[in-house]
């Protein structure tokens, strides 16, 4: 058994030990004897093992594509009769990426037919990693032509309507007016700009950009690279914050982000700390984490706060806080935005982020999760000895704070 792999049955191994099962009967769903989950238990002392405590050589690195180890732990996930489920829960993937993987691997697929003597064929479907993995390096190299070098039709019209003095974009929704039910007659206007000016594409000649507005040979960018668009509207910058929140003198400002989980899932968790306890909420985010769902979820979880615990709130430039007006005014918040590249702004929010990652490992499916695990998970970061709280927990010391708002909280000033 790989090492990985074994890594990865422990932490399911927790996982179900976290659920309400016996170490017994954990081992077992796992193929383990009970002796094994015994010593799991105490080795570890209940806690789930991170990664960065197993020996780091053997920790394969996550691609979007599948690994040869992943496609092994595959075959070796169906020996064992386990569901497509279960083993894209061990593999940290999506279930429709193992059934795919699955599905378009099988050989022999002409499984219980007959063949032209009239006897049935009686071999086995079969799923094997190497040759699987062989097609995916065939399909990953093979090249693929641009569209308008490979449509002699459509570079001609596209050609054509550049002589005329046609800008891309007008060419791109012209072809779609001319050609309304012809798919192979459409090209969008960065294909266009890509053939124009970037070399090795050279579906179209060079010396047609003099028919572009600007008539460069070479592609301006719209803005500098130092430079960032602005995505959110109406965003106040974190130095417009009051000071009681950046000494952390006063209860009540807190820090947020998401913490992503494996691409295909596409799914998240959001997460608030409250920067002068250190005290954390989960944010339950079903299905995915747009601005809508951000902002449904995080003001239903600020709603069972009091209000001198809603004063400010910290994110990074993120799109999914598009809608921070609406929270703001749902929440009684004031929502302060960090300098691109400034993860240290919400330096509380990014120490938290990393002790969650032992419970939710990168690359995994965060929609597993439901809000009665997350609901859990908090509560034990929230009564977990913190240094920084002179060894008290989050929970003490914000109900200290609360049962007696004069106090100083106590707390070190460091991030």
């Amino acid at each position: 058994m790989g090492a990985h792999l074994l890594r990865v049955q422990r932490r399911e191994f927790f996982v179900l030990v976290r659920a309400g099962a016996s170490a017994e009967d954990a081992a077992a769903c796992l193929g383990f004897g009970s002796t094994s989950g015994t010593r799991w238990f105490r080795t570890f002392g209940g806690v789930i093992p991170s990664v960065a405590a197993e020996p780091a050589t053997h920790r394969p690195v996550k691609y979007r594509r599948l690994s040869i180890e992943e496609r092994e732990q595959i075959l070796a996930g169906m020996e064992r009769g386990d569901s497509e489920r279960a083993i894209a829960r061990l593999l940290g993937r999506a279930a429709s990426t193992v059934s795919r993987e699955i599905n378009n691997n099988l050989i022999n697929q002409h499984y219980g037919r007959r063949d032209k003597r009239g006897r049935r064929r009686t071999a086995p479907w079969r799923y094997s990693p190497h040759k699987a993995q062989l097609r995916a390096d065939r399909e990953a190299a093979r090249h693929t032509p641009a569209k308008l070098a490979s449509n002699p039709r459509l570079r001609e019209q596209v050609q054509d309507r550049l002589g005329h003095n046609h800008s891309p974009e007008q060419i791109s929704q012209g072809l779609r007016k001319d050609f309304p039910n012809d798919p192979e007659m459409r090209v969008s206007t960065e294909t266009i700009y890509q053939s124009l000016y970037v070399q090795g594409r050279g579906a179209l000649k060079r010396e047609l950009t003099r028919h572009l507005r600007t008539g460069r040979t070479l592609r301006k960018p719209h803005r500098q690279p130092d430079q960032r668009r602005e995505r959110i509207k109406g965003m106040v910058n974190i130095s417009e914050r009051p000071a009681e929140a950046a000494d952390r003198a006063v209860p009540g400002h807190w820090e947020g982000d998401l913490i992503l989980g494996s691409t295909e899932s596409g799914s998240a968790i959001g997460t608030l700390v409250e920067r002068t306890t250190r005290f954390v909420l989960l944010l339950h985010l079903p299905g995915d984490h747009t601005a809508a769902t951000v902002a449904e979820a995080m003001i239903a979880k600020m709603a069972e706060l009091p209000a001198t615990l809603r004063r400010t709130l910290t994110w990074d430039q993120g799109i999914e806080m598009a809608n921070h007006a609406q929270i703001a005014a749902a929440t009684d918040l004031a929502i302060y935005f960090c300098d691109p590249h400034s993860p240290w702004q919400r330096g509380s929010n990014e120490n938290t982020n990393g002790l969650l990652r032992q419970y939710f490992p990168k690359g995994t499916d965060l929609s597993f999760w439901g809000p009665g695990y997350l609901d859990q998970v908090a509560t034990e970061l929230n009564n977990r000895p913190r240094k920084t709280l002179n060894w008290r927990t989050p929970a003490e010391a914000l109900d200290a704070l609360l049962s007696n708002p004069s106090n100083p909280p106590g707390v070190a000033l460091a991030g």
